[in-house]
């Protein structure tokens, strides 16, 4: 079964189930990579379900999302939380500002004070919350402010479950990511002195376990929990456990002391698609020890039958689901780029606006669901259908400034859904069969939308439009656009060509295969 699948019948999962049947759950984090996990598992199991995002668009596409409350709100605001608080027995804590901008540490702070404000004054009987394995003593900013969380829950008055998990090993985590992107494009590694520290991965799936698990503990148990897989190991072994299960040979590992936090954050984001916003943080805590001090959350939710999964087990079957394109959740979920969130108006009256676009459209004589076809694949392993060295030249000068890059792909090499990372774009709309709309997450000075339009033609052919719209941001933006429109010239017209004639050749080749038409 793979990693991130959800369990399998076994006697302990029922006992999971009841833990939370029955009972009104309230989901933060939701849109995230363990929340979007859990929400379903939730429901799965009988609970009654209450979500609160920020940007309930996020969830159109969601499987999901039609079997769950969706209530609009921010944790920073006590006005929105007090509602959602409303009748439920169980908050599952799952927010996290990783990667963002500012004082995150205070914006984490006020998020948790405004939850457990909230969750007494409901009645709230229990919060359960994902936190981080961390030493004694000094911590990363990013370990800091989970441990603060934590402490700022435990001292609700609301009995509150406290996990504390250190890297977790699923399809899509950025801990994975970052492991298989280091392992696969360096053969040998220079590396900073904490690949020698002593790290105990988790697998996705028993996070979730002891998540769903925690739901049904005594009222009178409000602790911290420490979670972690049964290996505990180097990260030079992690890597070069990775290496054996996707076929590579073992990477000779140099452990060189130049490497600091803040060096090695950028060397990651040059090699991997984890950019520097969420490197920083995730190497920052890479310089302590993060191994499980205690084993008391066996007391009150056991391990699996079949037992916790082994690290090598769960990188097996996290490569698995990639292969088979079905990673359900990936960092990829939340932005952590600092992009705009503003949806682009749809052919609004742009006055007052300076906007510029490239416009594009031509008919095609593939039917309307075989152009769909390679537009909702477009981007990942399948590329842009246009000059692939210019992609890519945009794309390492977006990594060199600290900007995602190309190296994201795509969640599923055949669907998207809103709010998908696709490479160096955002799903921003899907409207399947006919509109895809892009918002770019590069480091551009302005706001950029792609937007492609699939129209079905009385021939039985197909319209296809494609349009690029840019917001400069003062002059910068303004040159900036100027100095790229010799490359829309090449780039756009030659997607345009590219992607009809792509669908018309596979058009051609089904009507092969299946006779005359």
């Amino acid at each position: 079964m793979p990693t991130d699948a959800p369990p399998s019948p076994t006697p302990e999962s029922h006992a999971n189930d009841a833990a939370v049947a029955g009972k009104r759950v309230l989901v933060t984090g939701a849109t995230g990579y363990i929340g979007g996990r859990l929400t379903p598992r939730l429901v799965a199991a009988g609970a009654d379900v209450r979500v609160l995002v920020r940007t309930p668009d996020k969830l159109v596409d969601v499987p999901w999302a039609p079997d769950v409350d969706v209530v609009q709100g921010d944790l920073t605001d006590p006005d929105s939380v007090r509602p959602a608080m409303e009748g439920v027995d169980v908050v599952y804590y799952l927010a996290h500002a990783m990667g963002g901008r500012g004082d995150f540490e205070a914006a984490e702070a006020t998020a948790a004070h405004t939850v457990a404000d909230a969750a007494r004054e409901a009645g709230v009987g229990r919060i359960v919350y994902l936190g981080g394995l961390h030493p004694e003593g000094e911590l990363s900013k990013h370990l800091r402010s989970r441990k603060d969380v934590g402490d700022i829950l435990l001292a609700s008055g609301v009995p509150t479950t406290a996990l504390q998990a250190g890297v977790v090993i699923g399809s899509g985590s950025a801990s994975f990511e970052m492991i298989r992107h280091l392992t696969d494009v360096l053969p040998y590694m220079p590396a900073p002195k904490w690949v020698r520290n002593r790290i105990q991965p988790i697998a996705v799936r028993d996070v979730l376990h002891y998540l769903l698990g925690s739901a049904g503990m005594p009222d009178d148990v409000s602790r911290t929990f420490d979670i972690g897989g049964p290996d505990v190991l180097r990260y030079g072994q992690m890597m070069n456990g990775y290496a054996l299960e996707a076929g590579l040979k073992q990477r000779p590992i140099a452990s060189l002391p130049v490497f600091t936090p803040w060096l090695a954050s950028q060397w990651v984001n040059l090699v991997t698609p984890v950019p520097r916003a969420l490197a920083v943080p995730i190497i920052a805590s890479l310089q302590y020890d993060c191994v499980v001090h205690e084993s008391d959350i066996d007391r009150y939710v056991p391990a699996p039958p079949e037992g916790l999964l082994r690290y090598r087990q769960a990188v097996r079957l996290a490569l698995q689901r990639e292969q088979d394109g079905e990673v359900e959740t990936s960092w990829q979920d939340s932005s952590v780029s600092g992009a705009p969130s503003d949806l682009l108006p749809s052919d609004p009256d742009w006055s007052g606006h300076t906007v510029y676009t490239d416009d594009r459209e031509t008919d095609s004589s593939a039917p309307p669901a075989a152009l769909w076809t390679v537009v909702e694949g477009i981007g990942g392993e399948n590329g842009w259908y246009s000059f692939p060295l210019a992609w890519a030249a945009r794309g390492w000068m977006d990594r060199l400034v600290g900007g995602v890059g190309l190296q994201r792909g795509r969640r599923s090499r055949s669907s998207l859904r809103a709010g998908d990372a696709l490479d160096w774009w955002r799903v921003e709309k899907i409207e399947r069969g006919h509109l895809l709309r892009l918002r770019a997450e590069m480091k551009v000075p302005g706001g950029a939308w792609l937007e492609m339009t699939v129209t079905p033609r009385d021939d039985g052919g197909s319209h296809y439009r494609q349009r690029a719209v840019f917001f400069p941001t003062g002059l910068g933006g303004r040159l900036y656009w100027i100095a790229i429109l010799p490359f829309h010239g090449v780039i756009f017209s030659g997607m345009l060509r590219r992607i009809t004639a792509t669908a018309e050749r596979a058009a051609a080749g089904e009507r092969t295969a299946g006779g005359p038409a």
